[in-house]
C-alpha cells in the first residue's frame, strides 16, 4: 500500500499566495507511484477542504483553490481529519503554509497530537524561527553575530511616537528595516531611510504583527544556505540572488522574471566554508529538524552577519533552497521532496521510541 501525503496549502496568512506557489509546484512534482497525495487546502479563514487523493496534477495555480464547505474552522478541520487522515495505511503531512498559522508551530502542534509524522520543524523550533525578535535572542546566545536592532511592540509605540523614534535613531540609526516579526517573503517590511518614512514603515508593519524588528542596514550582499536534516544536518553551498535593487521586496522576489541565482555565491572560500558553518551552528542551536533555509549578510570587509532562518522556505521549481541542492549535490526536485519525508518519518519514529508513563 502507498503511502498517503497529505500536502497542507494555503492558511491564513499574508502568504496565503506564496503558499499556492509553493503547492503548485509540490503537488505538479510528488511521485504518484509512491505516494497517494491529499491536497488539503485552508482558505483565509481558516476552513479546511480536500477532495480525495490527487487523480492528476493539477493544470493551473487557480484550480489548488479548492471550495471549501461553510461553517467555522472547528467543523472543518474535524470533517477532514475524520474522513481522510483517519484513514488505515501509512501517512505523512507535508505542510506548505507559509507565515502565521503554520509556519509557527500551531499546525506543528495538531500533528503532535494527532500522532502523524510530518514534514519540517517541531513545534518549538517553528514557533522560535518565524518569530525574528525570539530567534535573534537565542542567536545571540549563541554568539552569531547579527545587524544591530531592536524590538518594537504596540505598547511602546502608543505610549509615544517620538521618544520610540529617539530611541530607534540612536540605537539602529538609518537607513533601517522595519520588520514584522512573525512573516516571511518581505511582506510588510519597509526600509527607511529618515524619521519620516520610520513612522510610516512601523505604522504600516502593525498591519500585519502586533511585535516589530527594526534592524540597520547592512551595506554588502545577501547570502543564503540551505540545511537539512535531523541530528547530523548538512548544508549546501551558499547561493545568491542576482539582482540590482536596494531592497529586495516582493515586487523583485516573486516577478522580476530578470532574477538570477548564483550557486556557488563567488565569495573567497574560507567565506563560504565559514557562511556553511554558521548555519549549522545556527540550525542546531534552534533546535530545527527537516529543512530551514539561512540568510546571511557579508560586508565589503567580509564581516558576516545572520540575518534569519527559513523553515519553511519557498519551494517552486526556481526557489533558491532546491536549486542550491541540485547544484551541491545533484539532487532532483522529487528526489528532495523524498528525502525530506524520510526525514519527517525518521524524526517521528524517533520519537514514539520515548517513554511518556513512568
Amino acid at each position: 500500500m502507498k503511502m498517503k501525503v497529505f500536502v497542507l496549502y494555503g492558511g491564513r496568512s499574508a502568504e496565503h499566495e506564496v503558499s499556492l506557489r509553493t503547492a503548485f509546484t509540490v503537488l505538479g512534482s510528488m511521485d504518484r507511484s509512491r505516494y497517494d497525495v491529499y491536497p488539503v487546502y485552508i482558505t483565509t479563514d481558516g476552513l479546511w477542504s480536500c477532495n480525495g487523493a490527487m487523480k492528476e496534477p493539477f493544470a493551473s495555480k487557480e484550480e489548488l483553490v479548492l471550495t471549501a464547505a461553510g461553517g467555522d474552522p472547528a467543523g472543518s478541520i474535524g470533517e477532514v481529519l475524520s474522513r481522510y487522515f483517519s484513514l488505515p495505511g501509512k501517512k505523512a503531512v507535508l505542510p506548505l503554509l507559509h507565515g502565521s498559522y503554520g509556519e509557527d508551530g500551531t499546525v506543528q502542534g495538531l500533528l503532535e497530537l494527532l500522532d502523524i509524522p510530518y514534514v519540517g520543524n517541531g513545534v518549538l523550533s517553528a514557533a522560535l524561527t518565524l518569530d525574528k525578535a525570539m530567534c535573534k535572542k537565542v542567536l545571540e546566545q549563541e554568539g552569531i553575530a547579527q545587524t544591530r536592532h531592536v524590538t518594537l511592540s504596540p505598547e511602546q509605540w502608543l505610549d509615544g511616537r517620538e521618544d520610540v523614534m529617539d530611541w530607534i535613531e540612536g540605537e539602529v540609526g538609518y537607513p533601517c528595516y522595519v520588520k514584522p516579526a512573525s512573516l516571511g517573503s518581505s511582506i510588510g517590511i519597509s526600509r527607511c531611510p529618515s524619521r519620516s518614512e520610520l513612522e510610516a514603515g512601523i505604522v504600516q508593519a502593525f498591519r500585519y504583527d502586533r511585535k516589530l524588528v527594526v534592524e540597520t542596514e547592512i551595506v554588502g550582499r545577501e547570502i543564503q544556505v540551505a540545511v537539512m536534516g535531523n541530528g547530523a544536518p548538512v548544508a549546501s553551498l551558499p547561493g545568491e540572488f542576482l539582482h540590482g535593487v536596494d531592497f529586495f521586496d516582493f515586487q523583485a522576489k516573486y516577478m522580476d522574471q530578470s532574477l538570477r541565482m548564483s550557486v556557488p555565491a563567488e565569495l573567497p572560500s574560507h567565506l563560504l566554508e565559514e557562511i556553511r558553518t554558521l548555519a549549522l551552528r545556527a540550525y542546531i542551536a534552534l533546535d530545527c529538524a527537516g529543512l530551514a533555509r539561512v540568510d546571511f549578510f557579508v560586508d565589503g570587509q567580509g564581516g558576516i552577519f545572520l540575518n534569519e532562518i527559513n523553515a519553511l522556505p519557498g519551494f517552486t521549481g526556481t526557489s533558491m533552497y532546491p536549486v542550491m541542492w541540485e547544484r551541491t549535490s545533484g539532487i532532483p526536485y522529487g528526489e528532495l521532496l523524498d528525502r525530506l519525508l524520510d526525514y519527517g518519518i525518521a524524526r517521528h519514529e524517533e520519537k514514539r521510541r520515548l517513554q511518556f508513563a513512568r
